[in-house]
């Protein structure tokens, strides 16, 4: 068995026999002569794809270029939003990395609530403040819209139900009224007198109210320019309370006329001074809530 390409009769090549000869590739003449043409064939054709392959780099690396310069063109002239601009972040170096640190913790803490300024005219226990028919209705006059009463007496007792008539004694004395204060305003030939009986707590004052009917009155309180009203004759009447203070009017002419339902001023003055002892009640517990809170 033979091995290689050899023709037959010829031995192999021997490069280190000097007597061997070496094989011929390509076409070969009688003579043995290399066929020159076909190898420049040859030649010529190595040349034409070394030049094609070279062109065809060429063309790549200037795509290529190109590309990259698109791309940093569009890097600088990105977004025309400056606060959408990644430009001004700092280099990736300087930027902390994700580590997750403990949140500061706090003690929780709530404001107190509001002082309620009726929580200190509810009880005897927190209504300390000095109390006189002065300090609850100060001044001389009172105005109320466009309507200026004139401040008249003033009275003040421990013996409710001596400043009281018909049923509101008997009111008065059954709740355990401790104080009675009473005033009167007048204005153009009427008059009406306030009476604000004082309680140790607010369920006292609310159940004299409620025990109270049409026959519990205020007595008139007269003097100095008023002259007596309400004696004899038919007045308006109210009666309210607030915190541990309840309160009544009783407004009529001071000529002894009778008021009807048409009196309507009659009304509007026991309503008036009725709104105003409210008010005076109320601005009694803010200030004493207002005091506290500062303390």
């Amino acid at each position: 068995m033979s091995y290689g390409q050899g023709g037959q009769g010829q031995p192999p090549w021997d490069p280190w026999n000097s007597g061997s000869q070496r094989p011929q590739w390509g076409s070969q003449t009688d003579d043995r002569t290399p066929d020159w043409a076909a190898l420049a064939d040859a030649s010529e054709s190595r040349n034409k794809r070394r030049r094609v392959l070279l062109i065809s780099g060429g063309a790549l690396a200037t795509v290529a270029v190109g590309v990259a310069v698109a791309v940093a063109v569009v890097s600088a002239n990105g977004s025309s939003q400056a606060s959408n601009s990644p430009s001004n972040l700092p280099p990736t170096a300087d930027i902390p990395s994700d580590v997750t640190a403990p949140e500061p913790s706090f003690a929780p803490t709530s404001a107190p609530p509001p002082l309620d300024p009726k929580d200190f005219i509810s009880s005897v226990k927190k209504d300390t403040a000095p109390l006189s028919p002065g300090l609850l209705f100060p001044g001389s006059t009172l105005t109320m819209g466009d309507r200026v009463y004139t401040k008249g007496p003033t009275a003040d007792t421990t013996n409710c139900a001596a400043a009281a008539k018909g049923t509101l004694a008997t009111v008065l004395t059954k709740n355990k009224c401790t104080r009675l204060l009473r005033v009167t305003y007048s204005k153009d030939g009427m008059a009406v007198t306030v009476g604000v009986a004082v309680f140790d707590t607010e369920a006292q004052a609310a159940k004299a109210k409620g025990d109270a009917d049409a026959k519990s009155i205020i007595a008139s309180l007269a003097g100095g320019k008023v002259k007596p009203f309400c004696d004899s004759a038919v007045c308006r009447s109210t009666t309210n309370s607030y915190g541990r203070y309840a309160y009544f009017t009783l407004a009529g002419f001071t000529n002894g006329k009778d008021v009807t339902t048409k009196d309507t001023t009659v009304f509007t003055t026991g309503d008036d001074l009725a709104e105003f002892t409210f008010r005076q009640i109320r601005r009694r517990g803010e200030a004493q809530a207002s005091t506290a809170a500062n303390e």
